[in-house]
């Protein structure tokens, strides 16, 4: 079973404070930053131009090419998935060849946003296929909503958690971080316990 991980997303850090906004996660117990790479329009500009894509489609063409080369380069690679992309898009090839899955349960672009519960069955679908993956849930997740994300499987859901405002915007980071991998951890025990 994978472990958790709580990786703090620097997009809802201090900008003009980002090397101290990192190292203050790191030493509130973070173990990875997610930094987010964006390419300039907002979902709302997205929708207002009717593009329906998550990015551009000009350099994933080929995504297990892609995939090997980043393995390559001896690093790890990850497919994400936007709120309205079915798990499916993710194919078992790509799949198995990726180190990590995530599942984006808001629309890519800004934070604070609404989890949107609707991207849970996606965590369950991606768990059942593929157990022993990092999946990787992001948006709008906080000590309100880990739980479902944890659970989200007869056999545990995300494992590696994504949370921007609900870490930096915390008088006590370090507790969050402790609140929100307690959270996988236990729903982690209480499967392992029923099997």
């Amino acid at each position: 079973m994978p472990r958790a991980i709580i990786s703090p997303s620097v997009l809802a850090s201090d900008f003009g404070q980002l090397t101290a906004e990192c190292k203050r996660m790191i030493k509130s117990g973070a173990e990875w930053l997610h930094m987010d790479v964006m390419d300039g329009k907002s979902h709302r500009d997205r929708l207002r131009h009717n593009i329906r894509h998550f990015v551009p489609n000009i350099t994933m063409e080929d995504p297990i090419s892609l995939i090997n080369a980043i393995h390559a380069k001896g690093m790890r690679a990850g497919v994400a998935i936007s709120p309205d992309t079915p798990s499916t898009a993710i194919s078992d090839e790509v799949g198995t060849a990726a180190d990590m899955l995530l599942v984006m349960t808001v629309y890519p672009g800004y934070g604070g946003q609404k989890f949107l519960d609707r991207c849970v069955p996606k965590v369950s679908d991606l768990r059942e296929r593929f157990p022993e993956k990092d999946i990787e849930v992001d948006g709008g997740v906080g000590p309100q909503t880990v739980d479902v994300c944890a659970a989200a499987a007869s056999t545990t859901g995300s494992n590696v958690i994504v949370a921007g405002t609900a870490i930096f915007g915390a008088s006590d980071p370090g507790g969050v971080i402790t609140t929100l991998k307690a959270s996988v951890n236990a729903a982690q025990a209480k499967i392992r316990g029923a099997n």
